[in-house]
């Protein structure tokens, strides 16, 4: 049973849209199959009436205080909600001293521990004696990495589980929901198209809480006439500060735009570049999304004429993993402004495609004898690296060794260019075939 503290504010009727909505079983919660799917471990420990002392790590808005609450009315345990930016050792002993009292009695309480990597060393680990003993069951919730910020004491005694951003399609099942509930706007007649529902939920980046605000904004700025409450794309724009810039990310004008940016970037123009960057950026478009594309530009476009625009463009990928968006644009934008200026060649993106179309089309010969490995007596028997030449043996470190099969000997796929670092790769190619045409 959910129990009503000091932290509890007791007006529903003024609490904002994400609270009275709120999910209030397994079956209304959204998001988060990987640890609620059936048969997922925590949703047999919730089922089965087995909870332990647990710490929720994920970004804000997906569902850390909804689930510990539901948690608490699916074990039938008394809730007690403790922020960690109000409370100090004062407080944590009061609240365990009710906990201890409740024991006494055969009640199990929930303590849910909202932003615990708030709480200092001496405060964590005032906890540690009650969840070893049982008096309470701690539920922390962290936006931060619990291992450096959970003292290790306390985090040993808890099991870890991370909570994912929420899908898009998540979110906008959560708005339509608030539209149609009763507790929501389910007694207004809002008039809101789907378009600017995904809108919302597109801006929201993976934050219910953040959702479920702008969806109440919008309604209750929305047009009123007679008894209908009309939401405009314009009104979007005021409540997000921002103009939409919606794209249906697994439709052409996805397709589109990424082509933008690559295109413009094979045309050496980083400002729209960058425009075409921001346009996605903005729109919602996973950053590690546009990461990859640009490490695939760097290797296809820019290649050996400049190596380190690949070292750039994961560098770009991992900031974006680290970080995430906002802060991550930046580096985005330092990688698509580089990739822009490069000198560009296409060498191994056609060397490759004419390899791949020989390995496709040709008889699949079988590897020469002379590079196979031999690693036992019977590969040696039949002759498996007979008159290999160690290329490190000799004074040139080249040798005149055949590597292609025989119906492909003198094949040529990669042509470098003169561009950029590409051109010292030209000149050294060209003279390892003189090397090996003086040898023949």
């Amino acid at each position: 049973m959910e129990q009503q503290t000091l932290f509890s504010d007791a007006s529903v009727n003024m609490q904002p849209l994400a609270s009275r909505i709120r999910p209030q079983n397994l079956q209304e919660f959204c998001g988060q199959e990987h640890l609620l799917g059936e048969g997922k471990m925590l949703r047999r420990m919730i089922e089965s009436d087995n909870i332990c002392s647990m710490i929720f790590w994920g970004p804000p808005g997906v569902g850390k205080t909804t689930l510990a609450r539901i948690i608490a009315k699916s074990t039938k345990a008394s809730f007690i909600d403790f922020s960690a930016v109000t409370s100090g050792i004062k407080e944590i002993k009061q609240v365990m001293e009710q906990a201890e009292n409740s024991r006494a009695f055969g009640e199990k309480t929930i303590l849910f521990v909202d932003e615990i990597h708030r709480f200092n060393k001496a405060q964590q680990d005032a906890f540690l004696p009650f969840v070893e003993k049982g008096s309470i069951i701690l539920i922390g919730a962290t936006t931060e990495n619990p291992s450096f910020e959970v003292n290790g004491a306390l985090l040993s005694r808890c099991k870890v589980f991370v909570l994912h951003a929420l899908k898009t399609e998540d979110i906008i099942i959560l708005l339509k929901n608030a539209i149609k509930n009763p507790a929501g706007f389910g007694n207004q007649n809002v008039n809101i198209s789907d378009e600017l529902i995904e809108i919302i939920a597109v801006f929201a980046n993976g934050d219910a809480r953040s959702a479920l605000s702008t969806l109440e904004m919008a309604v209750l700025n929305g047009n009123v006439e007679g008894n209908q409450i009309t939401v405009t794309k314009e009104t979007i724009e005021q409540c997000t500060s921002k103009k939409s810039l919606l794209y249906d990310k697994n439709g052409e004008e996805h397709y589109n735009l990424i082509s933008a940016l690559h295109k413009s970037m094979r045309n050496s123009d980083p400002d729209a570049a960058v425009y075409w960057l921001a346009r996605m950026l903005e729109a919602g478009e996973d950053p590690l999304y546009i990461a990859r594309r640009v490490t695939r530009f760097a290797a296809e476009d820019v290649g050996l004429a400049d190596p380190r625009a690949l070292e750039l463009s994961v560098a770009a990928y991992q900031a974006c993993h680290f970080i995430g968006m906002p802060e991550c644009s930046v580096h985005l934008t330092e990688a698509v402004v580089y990739l822009s200026l490069a000198p560009k060649s296409n060498a191994l993106y056609v060397g490759y495609e004419k390899a791949k179309k020989d390995a496709l089309t040709t008889i699949a010969e079988p590897v020469p004898l002379t590079i196979r490995n031999a690693p036992t007596s019977l590969m040696k028997e039949l002759d498996y690296g007979k008159g290999y030449q160690y290329a490190h043996d000799f004074k040139d470190k080249l040798t005149n060794m055949q590597c292609l099969p025989d119906s492909l000997v003198n094949r040529e796929y990669y042509h470098p260019t003169d561009e950029g670092l590409e051109a010292r790769f030209k000149t050294r190619l060209n003279e390892i075939k003189e090397w090996k045409k003086s040898q023949k």
